[in-house]
């Protein structure tokens, strides 16, 4: 299938499935004349990168999980890959420590805000 189908399909812009290629998530065929073709299992591959993506995961880490992920009944299934818990274990305390920043900082602009007088 072709890119627009496949964005058709998906509901992801060409755009972003140029730059999933880019980042090594898609591998489309290239035509003789620089079209590029789509398989099947590619739709579900867009649903998964966008799962991933939803969760907070960087494309480099989405790139060494996506082969380690299949569908059943239009359902995302991890497998036990090699490295899979430690790299999902990782990301889990990346994204842990941003949001202890991210609440610190908000504590802080709370007492900001607290201290401000209104303007009369």
């Amino acid at each position: 299938m072709k890119i627009g189908d496949l964005a058709h399909r998906t509901g992801v812009s060409r755009r972003l499935l140029r730059y999933y290629e880019e980042q090594g998530l898609l591998r489309p065929v290239r035509l003789p004349n620089g079209y590029r073709e789509y398989a099947e299992g590619d739709v579900a591959a867009v649903h998964h990168i966008r799962a991933m993506l939803a969760a907070g995961l960087p494309t480099a880490v989405i790139a060494r999980l996506l082969p380690c992920v299949h569908d059943d009944g239009g359902r995302m299934v991890p497998t036990a890959c090699p490295g899979m818990l430690g790299n999902l274990r990782r990301e889990r305390r990346r994204i842990a420590e941003t949001i202890e920043r991210l609440q610190t900082s908000q504590r802080a602009l709370d007492i900001m805000l607290a201290a401000v007088r209104p303007e009369a």
